[in-house]
């Protein structure tokens, strides 16, 4: 019988396909995990850097609230179809020229933003940020898994995340502080800055990570017969929405819709609990100081530098343990063992006790543990992501931006629906019904990804959409 000390049995194949993640050496992973680290910050820097700011633009431009808190929903839609654009187009030119081409869309986005005079002005920007932004998590991951194995991607993966969910824990303390001591369009300025810094690093540092062979484009020039020397760039147009045929895999949807009840509990994308803080918080425990209402994102922040690294190397370790138990076989969703924890405790108690604490505790104390709570909960939610997005890319390794940029805009599109009933509901109900029922929402994920973990094997053989095997992921 195996024991956890029993070495893996390893193919001739799997040991082929790992030679391809010696490509790059140790210290030049690192500069690329840096690298689409820093642009996977942008849009959680883009849309954290506004939320604090919504009471002082609804002000400046004469408009309420609510309706500025739209630009954050329409910001979601345009994420959701630029992900699944540049993945798109990533699978068929490259991952570097997708960084190339989207940043600069950032910068333009981040100018009209910070120089908007009307309402229509701010969300067409916005859209357009939000759009620029959107390949930092689809095609970051998808770098991800170009050089890093199965054994070390979780780890690699949680790293990614970690530093890119950084901009979770600064930029509402910048969004805030610059509203309040300079100006909200002087911190979209400063974006737009931001953004240029790292376009720099991605054009003269990024190296293009694809496998060789994988592209699109290297397989429509075999098919065409055409010489090294004579080749040249040829525009193909390619479905952007091909992606979404991945999620008829029902593991895959389980997955999407799982991941979109945790993050409707955070900040990821967006959030029950900090998109109306101005108004929950800030009305419960009379902050009316952008700069405080943004230093009150910082738990949350630290729970997410805290738990994505802790994710990803806990879900390496259940991989390595499992195979071994198994005697070197390998199920994809043993690494979803590790979100299980997280998925039905700390996300959705977390929801539940800020909705409680703030209807029943006031001063200080209250507003204490409604912090600690957002801590719990971002602690919660990596542990949770951390270990679903790395199963996506190992089970659909060969597309796996694709499957990041369908699983991530099926969830944006399900969150900016739902986001945009947020302040409605806690004006109507309150924050302690709004509160409960996002908890309970966040249960019926975790049944999601339990359902996954106990019958993926057969969810798989339901319908295949090319899932990878041991020697190819």
């Amino acid at each position: 019988m195996a024991s956890e000390d029993t070495p893996l049995l390893v193919s001739d194949a799997e040991l082929a396909h790992e030679a391809l993640y010696n490509r790059f050496s140790a210290s030049r992973k690192r500069v690329i995990v840096a690298l689409v680290s820093c642009s996977a910050i942008l849009p959680m820097f883009a849309s954290g850097s506004f939320i604090p700011s919504i009471p002082q633009i609804a002000a400046d431009l004469n408009s309420t609230g609510p309706v500025v808190s739209f630009a954050v929903s329409l910001s979601i839609c345009g994420a959701a179809l630029g992900s699944m654009v540049f993945a798109t187009y990533a699978g068929f030119y490259g991952r570097r020229p997708m960084y190339l081409y989207g940043l600069p869309l950032l910068c333009l986005g981040s100018i009209g933003v910070g120089t908007a005079k009307t309402i229509p002005q701010l969300m067409i920007f916005r859209f357009f940020q939000a759009f620029g932004t959107s390949g930092g998590l689809a095609v970051g991951g998808g770098v991800i898994g170009d050089i890093y194995k199965l054994t070390e991607r979780g780890t690699a993966m949680g790293i990614f995340f970690a530093a890119s969910l950084f901009g979770n824990a600064i930029s509402p303390i910048v969004g805030g502080w610059g509203a309040k001591y300079s100006s909200w369009r002087n911190v979209q300025l400063g974006l737009f800055f931001v953004g240029l810094f790292v376009f720099i690093g991605m054009l003269f540092l990024l190296p293009e990570t694809s496998h060789p062979g994988t592209l699109g484009m290297d397989k429509l020039e075999e098919s065409e017969s055409t010489a090294v020397a004579e080749r040249k760039f040829k525009w193909v147009w390619l479905n952007p929405f091909s992606c979404l045929w991945l999620l008829r895999g029902p593991n895959l949807l389980c997955l999407t819709v799982a991941a979109a009840t945790v993050l409707y509990t955070d900040y990821g994308k967006c959030h029950s609990l900090l998109v109306p803080i101005a108004y929950t918080l800030g009305a419960r425990y009379n902050i009316t100081n952008e700069a405080i209402i943004g230093a009150c994102f910082f738990p949350m922040g630290l729970g997410n530098l805290i738990g994505a690294p802790l994710a990803g190397m806990l879900s390496d370790r259940i991989v390595i343990k499992w195979r071994k138990r198994r005697g070197g076989d390998w199920v994809p969703e043993d690494r979803l063992r590790g979100a299980l924890f997280g998925g039905a405790t700390l996300v959705p108690l977390s929801i539940v006790f800020c909705g409680l604490i703030t209807h029943f505790v006031p001063g200080p104390l209250g507003l204490s543990l409604n912090l600690f709570c957002f801590f719990l909960n971002g602690l919660g939610v990596d542990l949770v992501l951390g270990p679903c997005f790395a199963y996506l890319v190992d089970v659909v390794h060969s597309q796996s931006s694709q499957i990041l940029a369908a699983s991530t805009g099926v969830r944006s599109l399900l969150l900016s629906i739902a986001i945009s009933g947020i302040l409605p509901s806690i004006n109507h109900f309150g924050v302690l019904v709004t509160d409960t029922a996002v908890g309970i929402i966040a249960w019926g994920g975790f049944i999601l990804l339990w359902l996954t973990v106990k019958y993926g094997d057969k969810m798989r053989a339901w319908v295949d959409v090319g899932y990878s095997t041991i020697e190819t992921t």
